[in-house]
């Protein structure tokens, strides 16, 4: 037992370090062994929990390689999570989702659709997340997978500039964050453009790949414009 909470706290150093990137070869080499520690730390902090899910898209990546039904598990697991009978929160489960999806072909052919469910409302028979702090995170994991693999996000469009209108603030935010990481479509100005005049100062939390900052959602939509003029 001593030996298994030194290991997980070894990994979890390795995530934490200036350097972590350097170890996601070695951490996607421990397999299955390292697939729990790495979902306990999807409850940390930002910052860690973002870390935990880029190293755990390529531990599921590496496994579908080689274990193909393991890795879909893994992501079968991540949709238990999400699932409301599952009586889990899922904090860090969308980030996770959106990076095993990018690191994984196959498994992004497989289950994207599941993940742009998330965020598609039709008021009913939908799998639509109506947890407002969640659906944050499943537009951020849209987006993270629209930087990767931007053909298999082109069906989320609509739902993405549905999204700049949600009842949450923050969501609108992280909707055109996502719709940026799209191909440009002139077509998204107009929402776009609405949400950046509507001057909302709250700000959203965006990982870079790397590290944690904040961004005003009305700075994104503006930001998200620019993108189309350029």
């Amino acid at each position: 037992m001593a030996r298994m909470r030194s290991a997980k706290q070894k990994l979890k150093d390795c995530i934490n370090s200036p350097e972590w990137r350097t170890h996601l070869d070695e951490i996607a080499e421990g397999g299955l062994e390292n697939v729990g520690p790495l979902f306990s730390f999807l409850l940390l902090g930002p910052q860690t929990m973002h870390r935990a899910a880029v190293a755990l898209g390529q531990v599921t990546a590496r496994l579908a390689k080689s274990q193909p039904e393991a890795a879909k598990n893994i992501v079968r697991r991540l949709m238990w999570h999400l699932n409301e009978e599952s009586g889990n929160i899922g904090w860090g489960i969308p980030e996770a989702f959106g990076e095993i999806l990018a690191a994984s072909e196959p498994l992004a052919k497989d289950f994207h659709r599941i993940l742009i469910s998330y965020i598609i409302d039709l008021g009913h028979d939908d799998n639509f997340c109506d947890h407002a702090l969640l659906r944050r995170s499943c537009y951020w994991a849209i987006g993270r997978l629209a930087q990767d693999r931007p053909q298999l996000c082109l069906g989320a469009r609509k739902w993405l500039i549905h999204g700049l209108e949600d009842e949450d603030i923050i969501c609108r935010g992280m909707s055109a964050w996502a719709l940026s990481q799209l191909p440009p479509d002139l077509m998204d100005a107009p929402a776009l453009r609405r949400l950046a005049e509507a001057e909302h100062d709250e700000t959203c939390e965006l990982f870079d790949g790397n590290d944690i900052y904040e961004k005003g959602v009305s700075q994104i939509a503006r930001e998200a414009l620019e993108k189309l003029a350029g």
